[in-house]
């Protein structure tokens, strides 16, 4: 059988300076919606990271819904090899605290907080779930504007209040780009379709605020892209 899964270098030069910017929002239980989660590596990083974060991932692309799920089976399968490891560890330890009359350790398990992809568009209708957060990486350059409206409208619907709704990529600030190689991708993103291109950072926190989700903070991370952290009221 093929291998369905994907794999992204930036996903895995971004992952870290993501993960400690949402450990800043995010309380160590919490309901994440990942939108365009592409290969699905920065959800199966995050929960290995965060075990009480039930991940959700979703794409519109059937072949990142197949490598998500992939990737999601692998690490399933490696928790049991790691369960079935640890019950043998444990039974040695059993044999030897009997000898010695202590308690023995109790093996660890990892959870299924990593869910299973599913569907989700955010120019079409979704179920009435909620979540604590919403996490879009490298989505709204890569896509319409009319995508971005669209995002905040859905993270004014299903986050709980308080909730975070994290944005990760390139913008401009102050209608300039931030590197010369930012300037570059716009340029070659708008080459590949008109509408695709780096957003204004002024424009989509105006936006955010029209959908009741105030801008928290603009945190700088590598190769020149921001994540942008937006409250919902």
């Amino acid at each position: 059988m093929s291998d369905a899964r994907l794999s992204s270098p930036a996903a895995l030069r971004n992952r870290e300076p993501i993960h400690a910017v949402l450990r800043q929002c995010l309380g160590r239980h919490a309901r994440v919606l990942e939108l365009a989660s592409g290969s699905g590596e920065h959800g199966l990083y995050m929960t290995q990271c965060q075990p009480g974060w039930h991940w959700q991932p979703s794409d519109v692309s059937e072949a990142a819904l197949a490598s998500i799920a992939a990737w999601r089976a692998l690490a399933a399968a490696e928790d049991r090899q790691g369960a079935a490891e640890g019950d043998r560890q444990g039974e040695s330890e059993a044999q030897r605290a009997g000898s010695s009359g202590r308690e023995p350790e109790q093996a660890t398990q990892g959870g299924g907080n990593l869910l299973a992809p599913v569907r989700r568009d955010v120019l079409e209708p979704w179920p009435d779930d909620t979540f604590d957060a919403l996490v879009a990486i490298n989505l709204i350059h890569i896509s319409p504007w009319e995508v971005t409206p669209a995002l905040m409208a859905k993270a004014q619907a299903h986050l709980e209040p308080g909730g975070v709704l994290l944005l990760y990529g390139p913008y401009r600030r102050g209608g300039e780009h931030t590197a010369p190689s930012n300037a570059a991708f716009d340029a070659d993103l708008r080459r590949r379709d008109p509408r695709w291109g780096v957003r204004d950072l002024e424009q989509v926190t105006e936006v955010a605020a029209e959908h009741g989700l105030s801008r928290e903070a603009v945190h700088e991370l590598p190769a020149n892209n921001l994540a942008l952290v937006f409250r919902r009221q």
